[in-house]
């Protein structure tokens, strides 16, 4: 407790840019969690279902009742929904409509990065505005070649660093999540990508056999 108390004072030195800075980093933590929580709950295929669809010829009704066995909103679950609704059609036909559920899958996952990827840019900036603001205050109290006030001196210089190493600070872990989310997103869409391919090639199998799904 006693350490928070001293960071927190530390803190009070970076002067007025520390409170948007702090928000950036708050917003930055909430949006991380959130994330996190999506990919945990919603982008997550069982280990028997992708086996089953690597299978060569597999039945449709196992893969029907894995499908209900998954949670709701799952996104594999409601990607490969659309193909399963969609296998008595022509492959060209459910195709188009799974790469369509794909683009929207991938604006989900998508969601938000936007925001991270704005903290990086934006927290440098205002820890540089920072450091402006406390050399400005700084340079205030020399008149001449006398100073005035070394302690207020050393003060500003204060502010100037800590406005600035905790704007370097919120930028190094926003991006750091930004690109683990953007690697966790693309690894998404691949394999979805990979699924409705083996998927496709089941319903085109049973196109050239005649028989039906």
């Amino acid at each position: 407790m006693q350490e928070l108390r001293e960071a927190w004072i530390a803190l009070q030195f970076g002067g007025a840019m520390v409170y948007p800075l702090l928000l950036l980093a708050v917003i930055a933590l909430v949006l991380g969690l959130d994330k996190m929580f999506v990919y945990w709950r919603y982008a997550r295929a069982p280990r028997p279902l992708i086996d089953l669809v690597e299978t060569f010829g597999f039945d449709w009704t196992e893969l029907e009742r894995q499908l209900k066995a998954m949670g709701p909103g799952n996104y594999y679950g409601q990607f490969i929904r659309v193909i399963f609704d969609n296998r008595g059609k022509p492959a060209w036909w459910v195709e188009s409509r799974a790469a369509d559920e794909a683009q929207i899958i991938e604006k989900a996952c998508g969601r938000g990065l936007w925001v991270l990827e704005t903290i990086v840019t934006a927290a440098p900036l205002l820890g540089l505005l920072g450091t402006i603001v406390g050399m400005m205050n700084s340079f205030k109290l020399i008149s001449g070649d006398n100073l005035v006030d070394p302690a207020g001196v050393t003060g500003g210089v204060a502010q100037a660093l800590i406005a600035t190493a905790l704007g370097l600070l919120i930028a190094l872990i926003a991006l750091f999540a930004f690109n683990f989310f953007s690697k966790l997103q693309a690894a998404t869409i691949d394999e979805l990508e990979r699924i409705g391919t083996r998927l496709i090639d089941h319903i085109r199998l049973d196109e050239q056999q005649g028989g039906k799904p």
